[in-house]
């Protein structure tokens, strides 16, 4: 699609903005299984940081929400963005890659995630298409990428000349935080929840507990609800986390359609995370977890590939878990997510000094 310039004056002029003092952030655009991903292949600040001041990948996450958290409200907030949007920092080199092929801090309305599958599966062809890889391999080269939460493998199809789909990718260790756990609702009294670990933790309820079905009710019943979920598991139990007190956090719930036993038949999702974000894919570390629980109910075996719908787009994930393990006190499995992940542009974005809303706006 051309695009001509408007007007007969504009010939041979250079589109605006024209100064070059203003901040300026290239990204390049991708969707999981309609679930958007803003990628920064650099930023200055957290490269520096990461390089100069050999910081975890932990730490420049806490470092870069306290010193550049207006590049994500510019990127992921409006005007820019939007309440659906999220994000990823690529960190090539330093402490923080820890040797990977690249790092990556996740972004999203509210702050900053620890995990994010839809996202891995993104940067694992991002990788390959960038040069961040030096030499690919026909027909599927590994990606090893490096995650708040730990290093995570992508396995990415590639021709010599591209990469492709499916994508797959190698999780942390996911485990059962807990099961069959009372928690009282307010609006909705009593509900039973599991709490499942896939990189972050996620509390995991059938819709219909909630008087709700996660195929035909309203997206906003859905998401006041898990909203409500997530609350009340915040203030009635207590995660912990064996490696570190900034995984021990409630990143959001899963509602499901109860189909957990084994079935060759796709089962139903929708995902609320942050504050009251959802997740348009099935969700990456929402599957690592669901699988890791499931696993841990005897409701699945190794190597056993259930499908993950999204409720709010259609998108597919597949998971399985491929090898049972220990992580500290817990049985833990790896588990293989699947997915397809697209291209939909680059961007250069702007930020003008005088603009009173140049760092974005959250609206709900």
């Amino acid at each position: 699609m051309a695009m001509a310039a408007a007007g007969g004056g504009g010939a041979g002029r250079r589109l605006p903005p024209h100064s070059p003092s203003d901040l300026v952030v290239q990204t390049v655009e991708m969707h999981t299984g309609g679930e958007p991903l803003r990628i920064i292949p650099r930023l200055e600040g957290a490269e520096e940081a990461a390089v100069s001041g050999g910081l975890s990948l932990l730490s420049l996450r806490r470092e870069v929400a306290a010193t550049q958290d207006h590049v994500r409200r510019a990127l992921v907030h409006e005007p820019r963005g939007h309440a659906g949007m999220y994000g990823a920092v690529v960190v090539a080199g330093g402490t923080a890659a820890g040797g990977a092929h690249l790092a990556a801090l996740f972004l999203h309305g509210a702050g900053y995630s620890t995990m994010c599958g839809h996202a891995v599966l993104a940067l694992g062809r991002f990788a390959l298409d960038y040069g961040l890889v030096a030499a690919p391999s026909r027909p599927e080269t590994a990606v090893h990428l490096r995650c708040p939460c730990g290093p995570v493998t992508a396995f990415v199809p590639w021709d010599g000349h591209r990469s492709g789909n499916p994508v797959r990718f190698h999780s942390v260790p996911a485990f059962a935080a807990a099961t069959d756990l009372a928690i009282d609702v307010p609006g909705h009294g009593k509900v039973v929840v599991d709490i499942g670990y896939g990189g972050t933790f996620y509390a995991f309820l059938s819709a219909e507990q909630l008087g709700l079905d996660v195929c035909s009710s309203k997206t906003r019943d859905l998401v006041r609800a898990a909203s409500a979920v997530t609350e009340a598991v915040k203030k009635q139990f207590k995660l912990r986390h064996p490696e570190s007190e900034d995984l021990a956090f409630l990143y959001g719930t899963i509602l499901t359609d109860g189909k957990d036993a084994f079935s060759e038949e796709p089962t139903t999702n929708i995902c609320v995370f942050a504050d009251e974000q959802v997740d348009r894919s099935p969700t990456g570390s929402g599957v690592t977890a669901r699988i890791a629980l499931q696993y841990h109910k005897g409701l699945i075996q190794l190597n056993q590939t259930r499908t993950f719908r999204s409720s709010t787009t259609g998108s597919l994930f597949t998971g399985k878990a491929v090898k049972a393990t220990k992580f500290a006190d817990y049985n833990a499995v790896v588990v293989e997510v699947s997915g397809e992940a697209f291209y939909t542009g680059t961007a250069t974005f702007t930020v003008e000094e005088e603009d009173p809303l140049k760092y974005g706006f959250f609206f709900k």
